[in-house]
C-alpha cells in the first residue's frame, strides 16, 4: 500500500544523521565553541591582568623633570658626550626620612641628605660596567643652585654631599660634572624603602662577617659568619660605618660595593629573570619610591637597562672609590689623589677599560681616627692579579686620553662576591 504522500518509506539504520552520529555532531560543536570560548575569555583575562600589572609597575616610577629643567639652563657648561653609545648613570642613595616606611630612622626635618653617590659607567659596546663612589666628604666647589623654593645657594667650597642638600639631583649632577668632567647622561634617587624592598625580593644577600657585630646606629645586630640578610639588615649592613673594618667611609664604600655586586648577581640569575613569581616582586621593588629622570622613567626604560646590563659577565661589571685621601686641612674630609683622579675620569670620559684590583692602596687609606695615612712605609710590590683587567694605553692626540698608562685602582668585581 502506497504512502499517503506518495514518496516510499526509508528504513532507518546507521547511516542515518538523524540517529546517534547526528546527535554526537551538534554536541561535539558545542564543546569545541565552548573551549574557543573558555580560550578568548582566559586569552582576554591574561591580557588585562598583565595591562593592569604592567600600568601599575610603570606608576611606581616617580619622574624628576625639575633637575632636567635646571640642567637645560646650564647646558652651555656641561661638558660633551664623546663616545655614542657609552651612557653615565649617577646613582644617589637618599637617605630622607620623609615617608611612613623611612621615618623610623630619624625625624623627618624636610631635609634631604645623599649619603651614597655612585656614577655607573656603561660602555658603548655594553661589554662592561664600571661603579665609581664618590666620598660624601670630599672637599669640592658647589656652584650656586636654585632651590626648590626658588631661591639660590651661594658658590661654595664645602662636602660633596652638601649639594645635594642644598638643591638636589641638579646640583649634585653639576658638582660632579666640574669634577670629572663626564657627561651625566641620567639619574636614579634611591631611598631606604626602596634598597630595603629590592633585597627582599630576591630573598635577601649572603654575606660573611668575621667578627659579631652590634652597631645601635645601623640597627644591627649580627652574629659572625656565613649568613643571609633580608632588607632591614641589609640596610644596616650597607650603612654601618663604626662597627665594621676600620670605621672609615671608604671602608664602608668598598662594603657597599661588594654588596651590591652579590645584589647583581641574584637579579642577573635564571631563578629571578626566568620565574615570573620571583620576577614580578624584583620588578615592583625597583621601580616603588625609585625617582629618575624621563629618560627612565618608564618600565620599558627600566626593563631594556636591565636587560642590557644583564648581558655583561659579572666579572666585567666593577666596583672602585675614586682616588681619596685624607684632605690636608681637616682629615674628617677627603680630598682626590691626583693625577689618578683625573685619569680615572679620563678613562671614563672616553669609554676606556679601567683596571681594577683587590690590593689596598696605602695613599688611598684612611685610619679610623680619621687620620691622614701620610707617613706609612710604602706597600711592597704586589703580585699581578689575574682577574684585573690589563692595562691599556690609549692612542695620542687632541681627541684623545693622555698617553701614560692607567694605574691600576683598589676596587672589586661582581664575580668576586663577598664571601669567595
Amino acid at each position: 500500500m502506497a504512502h499517503s504522500s506518495g514518496a516510499p518509506l526509508r528504513p532507518s539504520g546507521p547511516s542515518d544523521p538523524g540517529a546517534d552520529g547526528g546527535s554526537r555532531t551538534p554536541r561535539r560543536r558545542r564543546w569545541v565553541r565552548r573551549l574557543l570560548l573558555g580560550l578568548v575569555v582566559l586569552l582576554v583575562a591574561m591580557t588585562v591582568l598583565t595591562w593592569v600589572l604592567y600600568e601599575r609597575l610603570d606608576g611606581n616610577i616617580t619622574t624628576d623633570t625639575r633637575t632636567a629643567d635646571e640642567l637645560a639652563q646650564y647646558e652651555r657648561e656641561r661638558p660633551t658626550a664623546l663616545v655614542s653609545g657609552a651612557q653615565n648613570i649617577l646613582i644617589i642613595g637618599s637617605d630622607t626620612r620623609g615617608g611612613a616606611e623611612n621615618g623610623k630612622y630619624g625625624t623627618d626635618s624636610g631635609t634631604q641628605r645623599s649619603d651614597t653617590t655612585i656614577l655607573l659607567h656603561l660602555a658603548a659596546d655594553r661589554r662592561s660596567a664600571t661603579a665609581v663612589s664618590m666620598p660624601r666628604d670630599l672637599m669640592a666647589k658647589i656652584p650656586s643652585c636654585r632651590k626648590p623654593d626658588g631661591s639660590y645657594t651661594n658658590e661654595h667650597f664645602a662636602q660633596f654631599n652638601w649639594a645635594f642638600e642644598d638643591a638636589g639631583a641638579a646640583c649634585t649632577i653639576r658638582t660632579l660634572e666640574n669634577i670629572t668632567h663626564v657627561r651625566v647622561d641620567h639619574h636614579i634617587i634611591v631611598d631606604f624603602a626602596s634598597f630595603k624592598r629590592l633585597v627582599d625580593a630576591v630573598d635577601g644577600v649572603e654575606v660573611c662577617l668575621k667578627k659579631p657585630m652590634d652597631d645601635p646606629d645601623a640597627r644591627l645586630k649580627l652574629p659572625a659568619g656565613r649568613q643571609v640578610l633580608h632588607g632591614e639588615a641589609a640596610l644596616g649592613y650597607v650603612r654601618a660605618r663604626h662597627s665594621l673594618g676600620d670605621g672609615s667611609d671608604t671602608e664602608r664604600m668598598g662594603r657597599q660595593q661588594a654588596f651590591l655586586g652579590a645584589l647583581f648577581q641574584e637579579m642577573r640569575s635564571d631563578g629571578v629573570l626566568l620565574n615570573p613569581t620571583r620576577l614580578y616582586p624584583v620588578l615592583d621593588a625597583a621601580t616603588k619610591s625609585l625617582t629618575t629622570d624621563a629618560g627612565l622613567d618608564s618600565l620599558r626604560k627600566m626593563y631594556d637597562l636591565v636587560r642590557t646590563v644583564r648581558n655583561i659577565p659579572a666579572e666585567h661589571v666593577q666596583f672602585l672609590t675614586v682616588p681619596r685621601r685624607p684632605y690636608q686641612y681637616n682629615a674628617d674630609r677627603d680630598e682626590l689623589v691626583q693625577p689618578d683622579a683625573d685619569r680615572l675620569f679620563e678613562l671614563l670620559r672616553y669609554d676606556r677599560p679601567v683596571p681594577v684590583t683587590a690590593h689596598v692602596r696605602p695613599a688611598d687609606g684612611k685610619n679610623a681616627d680619621g687620620g691622614s695615612a701620610a707617613g706609612r712605609r710604602p706597600a711592597p710590590p704586589r703580585e699581578p692579579d689575574p682577574t684585573e683587567a690589563p692595562a691599556e694605553v690609549p692612542p695620542t692626540g687632541s681627541a684623545s686620553p693622555s698617553p701614560t698608562a692607567p694605574p691600576t685602582y683598589e676596587g672589586t668585581t661582581a664575580a668576586r662576591g663577598i664571601c669567595g
